[in-house]
């Protein structure tokens, strides 16, 4: 394994041609020889957004940590990568996805995410560097943060104020449903939230920022009917404001809306966000890890953002899934603005170093790989995969390169 202070002495003496021999030399032999899967105490009901672990082990010792999927969409994907180089994540990547014919779906993505978040996360402590390292750097010093669930206080005007003062760069508050156990009334909804941002907008103040997240529960004419009522009160961002499921409809949507648009929790890969990023239909990406399918598909989509000028704000996911955001975001030059649940005091007892927030933002670490530590005991093992499958004949490019069959 290549150390820190030769990786240091490599950098310092401008030994690029000695840096990449210690790194090849520290996986060139390594295969993957185990995938495993436990039941997170932390994980939501729903499986498609669970904060499972996953770890990828190799027969020279190594073992990369990463989050979600489900026992059965994790055995699928896994089975693929036993016996392969855990240094070729993008071929892995590929092979993960297009190595079943039918592209897979969200669920199956959010599998896939897991175990790419893995691969970097062993190929970081492989060369014993964080895994922003590995993404060309940081570009910032921390990363801000708006609060989700921020704790009450005896108002929402001073539960904003306290989470400002706190160091949040935002507060979020999210659509009124009009009364829980009862059918919405949209009209009492609208109303009540516009009363509940005027409270919110004045406890942040001039110097701070708030946003609000629509849920996708109003139909077309409420949501546009809400943004204009609230337009005065400057938003950050409103986020889903209308159903996922047809990206299209913001085409017309967009100049009906002035306030700035985040749009993306549902979605997986880049081809879901392409036509809303590439048609400046909306101003923040709340694509996130490991929905989109990991590390390696999360900086593909933020180049993409960067090139039509769209920030990140990516969806709070699980914690491992946050510390990896962290590497991807602190990498990203563009406008980054992470979501956090309640104060960012939160932590588990099986993962004694995970993501480092202080004072409402998150602040990067130079500990190797996504800078977690993995502590089984306690858990559910769910899934085991220690034998491979090629399900179908694979494809090569003259190049050696992966097509599909």
């Amino acid at each position: 394994m290549l150390s820190r202070r030769h990786f240091l002495t490599a950098v310092s003496g401008g030994s690029a041609g000695l840096l990449l021999q210690h790194a090849d030399a520290a996986l060139k032999e390594a295969r993957i020889t185990r995938v495993r899967h436990y039941r997170s105490p932390a994980s939501r009901p729903m499986f498609n957004q669970s904060f499972d672990v996953v770890t990828v082990e190799t027969d020279t010792g190594l073992l990369g940590i990463g989050e979600g999927g489900s026992p059965d969409t994790i055995r699928e994907c896994a089975e693929m990568l036993i016996g392969e180089d855990p240094l070729r994540i993008e071929h892995l990547w590929q092979l993960i996805y297009r190595g079943r014919f039918y592209p897979p779906g969200r669920e199956k993505i959010h599998a896939l995410g897991a175990l790419d978040m893995a691969l970097w996360d062993l190929k970081g402590k492989a060369l014993d560097v964080p895994v922003h390292t590995l993404l060309g750097g940081l570009t910032r010093t921390h990363v801000e943060c708006y609060s989700t669930g921020f704790p009450g206080k005896a108002t929402l005007r001073d539960t904003a104020r306290a989470c400002i003062d706190f160091g949040f760069r935002a507060f979020r508050t999210s659509a009124a449903d009009g009364g829980r156990g009862r059918a919405m009334d949209v009209r009492e909804s609208v109303s009540k939230t516009v009363e509940n941002c005027k409270q919110i907008r004045e406890g942040v103040g001039p110097d701070g920022d708030w946003a609000i997240d629509y849920h996708t529960r109003y139909d077309f004419p409420q949501a546009v009917r809400l943004s204009t009522l609230i337009e005065e009160l400057d938003p950050y961002f409103v986020e889903d404001l209308v159903r996922s499921e047809n990206p299209e409809v913001y085409r017309t949507l967009r100049p009906m809306v002035k306030v700035p648009i985040a749009v993306g929790e549902h979605f997986g890969d880049r081809w879901e966000l392409n036509v809303l990023v590439e048609n400046h239909l909306i101003d923040f990406s709340r694509v996130s890890i490991p929905n989109c399918g990991g590390i390696t598909e999360f900086m593909k989509i933020a180049a993409l953002c960067e090139t039509h000028y769209v920030g990140l704000i990516p969806h709070f996911t699980g914690p491992i899934a946050e510390a990896a955001l962290v590497h991807c975001c602190g990498a990203f030059s563009g406008t980054v603005l992470m979501e956090m649940t309640g104060d960012g005091s939160q932590r588990h007892a099986y993962l004694p170093d995970c993501y480092d927030c202080r004072e409402g933002k998150m602040w990067p670490n130079q500990r190797p790989g996504l800078g977690v530590t993995f502590r089984p005991e306690g858990l559910t093992l769910q899934a085991e995969i220690t034998e491979g499958s090629k399900p179908i004949p694979l494809l090569f490019r003259r190049d050696g390169s992966l097509t599909n069959w």
